[in-house]
């Protein structure tokens, strides 16, 4: 790890909205358990808990962060440091002290009452949703360099795949509810990293017996080791193409 990698989390740990984030994922993922006496039923409260508000904070912190950070990148872009090593590190730096604010407050609690399947699944569904909008806000913060762009920005990224995304994926069920579509919906839930989260999770979870023709379809293909293995992969895309695109360009922008 390198300097600048320990700089940014020895700062962000030190930040008393992370203490917060972490205080806040675990008052809610202990009390939910605690007031759950079937885990399973905890295991959906503490899902829809985290493709929701783990998503938010990471895009928002992030965005924020980097902005208030221009000074001090400007300052490492006249040291004899490459370009791509001082992004690197500070994606490294950010999406590691969010991932520890997320396992301290979640992770801890879900790997004690759930250590199966269920859990591991629920635990790597948060360090890659986490490291997903990490990543997208690197690229929303280097396409403008206004602050306010920036974040309104972020705020619709989360808008969008956090509560758009399902009402647009509603709204085609109903116009096309007459074709069988269900194998187009397959497809149309990867443009989603929260939605494929989600089945991700509700698959391990068996919950999709209630989900109809839909849910075999879902499990049909998600359900085996290799349909799980290309979820996984799409995910790390989600991860891969907006940071990659992110670098580039601040490879190249004048700044």
């Amino acid at each position: 790890m390198n300097k600048i990698t320990r700089f940014v989390i020895t700062d962000i740990v030190r930040n008393k909205i992370m203490i917060v984030y972490a205080l806040l994922l675990a008052a809610l993922s202990w009390g939910v358990f605690s007031m759950e006496d079937n885990v399973s039923k905890g295991m959906l409260t503490i899902l829809n808990l985290i493709l929701l508000n783990v998503p938010l904070v990471a895009v928002i912190f992030s965005t924020i962060y980097l902005y208030n950070s221009s000074e001090f990148i400007e300052l490492l872009l006249s040291q004899p440091v490459k370009r791509s090593r001082i992004w690197w590190s500070l994606f490294s730096g950010l999406q590691l002290a969010l991932l520890l604010a997320f396992v301290l407050g979640a992770g801890i609690p879900i790997l004690i009452f759930s250590p199966d399947a269920l859990g591991i699944t629920m635990l790597l569904v948060g360090v890659m949703v986490n490291a997903i909008f990490v990543a997208l806000a690197f690229l929303g913060s280097i396409l403008t360099r206004d602050k306010a762009k920036g974040i309104g920005m972020a705020i619709m990224l989360w808008l969008f795949f956090a509560l758009l995304f399902d009402g647009l994926v509603l709204f085609l069920l109903f116009q096309f509810s007459d074709y069988p579509i269900e194998k187009v919906m397959v497809v149309i839930s990867t443009l989603s990293p929260i939605d494929l989260s989600r089945i991700l999770v509700l698959l391990q979870m068996d919950v999709s017996a209630m989900m109809g023709y839909s849910g075999a379809i879902f499990r049909e293909f998600f359900g085996t080791t290799s349909g799980i293995g290309i979820c996984f992969t799409i995910l790390l895309l989600w991860i891969a193409v907006p940071f990659l695109i992110s670098l580039r360009k601040f490879n190249r922008k004048d700044l």
